[in-house]
């Protein structure tokens, strides 16, 4: 099938995919992006979704102002606290009737201002039976601050105000850190919806034009978009010539030039002409909002190894809560220690311990993979499957559409006669198969930029065409009509294209064949390079088509298979697919998503590929926007970049803890190594910002592999 139709019907509604695939899209899902959803006051992408549920409920601007009223509260709390008034050496210069009741003041007011969102985490998960790092935050805060208020109101023992005041700043500061990185992460799909226009210039009946908003646009009205305008809504060009910039939807680099019969994407910006547009697609159904839609789906979907990550933060949690008791324990009942000191290792433990960088670890890597795929034309809609194309062993790509164009053009011209060379002879018989709507013409006709006058032009039914060209008589015809009319051409050359499986016409002029021209469906320039880069990576490329042999083989000659199969029916690509599957391999298979559909769904990861406008491919795992197969290739990288970014933040997460766990509790403390629960916070929080800085460094890897 040719590429660049509206080839991507859904045929394959309800189809499930592996089990995994998300439900068809619908009035289940009320959350669409419509049009009413890119107007500024709509609510921003990040807000909805950040990629980690313990700040729901909370924005980057709460924290940050939390932490700043926190930390000028936490300054008299540090100066009324009489453990640092010793330590400095002002021994009871500072101390005055009343003194610990204003420090209880000030410490409560930040207890219950600055640790209100460990607080209300708390209560969500335990509720949701998930208890986590609010969980341990918040134990940790609450049992240091009862027993300081005790010690205020006559219970004997040491106050820990100040580090309780310095945790919270420090949690704080770390989740104000933390959330920036995670906006960062999902700016992209800001920038996507902040694309559309806030309104169009729709022309009425009477040719007026006159500004309505998006959400007012129906299929069939016209549109003008001047010089320099966003494009506001999915259509098709009537009328007027421009080049569009399509970078932030499709990825590809290049203005694309438009003109009359050209389809055009809602958001993409017009260049230099004026355009008038009838609209195709509005609201749900844009382009657009489908990108949005698919991304999102897939930084909410779980993969293999974020349930890995949860499940370790869950048991991490409940290791932090026991070792927490069993430091209270050991210290106070085996190693005779004061309860202030034991309670101190006691917080320290169940601070340092806190998962948050282990909760982190894969769920910031997916925001950022996601986005950056979205902006280089890779939608992921299914995580599992883009988990695994880091482990494929094979891609078997269909032929027509994604190795090939899918149209005819020139590959050969021949000549039989000195008094013509191939390019004058090309030029008249392009001239000639101008005025003809025959797919084999236009492939020739293409292959000329400026063709000559022609006059006196006739069809030659079933046969070919002829007319006059620059005062001759010019025919371009089928070897039928040279058997009609015994006209021998023998030139081996001849049959040599025709056992490569192209077609051969003939330019005869004056009563003499005086050349041929072959045409195939013409091969994707980048083809060649996506199979060498696949092979380079130990992966093997094979191709499956429903073309004879001959044009089959000539194919994997011209881009390097390593194996194909031809005259294969739609209905049993599916079953070869299996069939390689059955070899042990792990196979993607790439192809236009509709007569593929099945094998898409048969592969252990569908690439629905040069999907144009319309994304809503029901089999595919991964589509890509762009007609390239170096996207292939793309995909497989940032997948294999993707997993490595997880499992260093894993590994990274799992290993501070490791470490720090019995450093908190006091196993150096002979050594005279001892960790308070504020140095502990600011460790804690390193290490979460480590695994948020890394997972930023993905963006950066990726380009410098692009």
């Amino acid at each position: 099938m040719a590429s660049g139709q509206s080839h991507h019907p859904r045929m394959a509604q309800g189809h499930s995919h592996k089990g995994h695939h998300p439900e068809p899209r619908g009035s289940e899902h009320p959350k669409h992006h419509e049009h009413e959803s890119h107007r500024p006051n709509s609510k921003p992408v990040h807000e909805e979704h950040t990629g980690h549920s313990i700040h729901e409920g909370h924005r980057v601007e709460d924290f940050r102002k939390r932490f700043w009223i926190s930390l000028i509260i936490t300054i008299p709390i540090l100066i009324l606290s009489p453990m640092l008034q010793h330590w400095v050496g002002l021994g009871d210069a500072l101390r005055f009737n009343g003194d610990l009741y204003l420090l209880f003041a000030f410490s409560t007011m930040l207890f219950l201002y600055g640790g209100a969102p460990f607080l209300k985490g708390l209560v969500s998960e335990v509720r949701m039976k998930l208890p986590g790092m609010m969980t341990l935050v918040a134990v940790a805060i609450t049992t240091a601050y009862l027993y300081s208020s005790s010690v205020v109101f006559g219970l004997t023992g040491e106050m820990f105000f100040w580090e309780t005041a310095t945790l919270i700043d420090i949690m704080l500061l770390g989740h104000w850190i933390e959330m920036k990185s995670v906006m960062g992460a999902s700016r992209a799909l800001e920038q996507l919806a902040a694309l559309m226009p806030s309104d169009a210039h729709k022309i009425m009946d009477d040719g007026k034009t006159v500004d309505v908003p998006l959400d007012q646009l129906r299929a069939g009205d016209r549109v003008l978009v001047k010089p320099g305008e966003k494009i506001p809504a999915d259509g098709a060009v009537l009328s007027g010539e421009s080049s569009v910039n399509e970078a932030m939807l499709t990825g590809e680099s290049k203005p694309v030039s438009k003109k009359a019969g050209a389809t055009v994407i809602g958001g993409s910006i017009n260049g230099e002409g004026s355009l008038t547009v009838e609209v195709k697609k509005t609201g749900k159904e844009s382009f657009l909002s489908q990108v949005i839609d698919l991304v999102q789906q897939a930084q909410e979907s779980k993969s293999k190894t974020q349930d890995l990550a949860n499940r370790a933060a869950f048991w991490l949690t409940m290791l932090a809560l026991g070792g927490g008791a069993l430091t209270l324990f050991v210290w106070t009942l085996i190693a005779n220690a004061n309860f202030a000191f034991a309670l101190e290792r006691t917080v320290t433990v169940m601070v340092i311990a806190c998962p948050h960088a282990l909760g982190l670890a894969v769920p910031l890597v997916v925001a950022v993979s996601t986005a950056l795929s979205a902006q280089h034309g890779l939608l992921i809609r299914n995580r599992v499957a883009f988990e695994q194309a880091r482990k494929l062993q094979a891609v078997v790509f269909d032929k027509t559409g994604t190795l090939t164009e899918g149209r005819f053009g020139v590959t050969d011209v021949l000549t039989f006669t000195q008094d013509r060379n191939g390019k004058e002879l090309l030029l008249l018989a392009a001239s000639v198969e101008a005025h003809s709507e025959h797919p084999i013409a236009k492939g020739i006709a293409a292959a000329v930029p400026d063709p000559v006058p022609v006059t006196d032009f006739k069809a030659i039914p079933g046969k070919g065409a002829q007319g006059m060209v620059q005062g001759k008589k010019v025919l371009v015809v089928s070897p039928g009509y040279l058997r009609e009319n015994n006209l021998v051409v023998s030139d081996a050359r001849i049959q040599e294209l025709s056992s490569q499986g192209k077609t051969v016409v003939f330019v005869v002029m004056d009563g003499r064949v005086r050349g041929a021209i072959a045409l195939a469906d013409i091969i994707r320039p980048e083809s060649k390079q996506a199979v060498a880069r696949l092979r380079q990576m130990g992966i093997k490329a094979m191709m499956l088509t429903g073309d004879n042999r001959k044009v089959a083989q000539w194919v994997e000659e011209q881009i390097g298979l390593d194996e194909f199969f031809a005259e294969v029916l739609p209905q049993d690509k599916a079953a070869k697919i299996k069939e390689v599957q059955g070899r042990g391999l792990t196979v993607a298979m790439v192809g236009d998503g509709v007569n593929d559909a099945p094998a898409l769904a048969q592969a252990d990861v569908g690439i629905a590929i040069g999907a144009g406008t319309d994304v809503a491919v029901e089999t595919a795992d991964i589509i890509l926007v762009r007609s390239n197969p170096l996207d292939i290739v793309a995909t497989i990288e940032l997948a294999r970049t993707t997993y490595q970014k997880m499992v260093q933040n894993l590994a990274w997460a799992t290993g501070y803890n490791a470490f720090a766990i019995p450093l908190a509790a006091g196993v150096l403390y002979g050594e005279g190594i001892l960790l308070s629960p504020a140095l502990g916070a600011v460790l804690m929080s390193l290490s979460t910002v480590i695994v948020a800085v890394n997972a930023r460094l993905l963006r950066l890897e990726t380009m410098s592999t692009t």
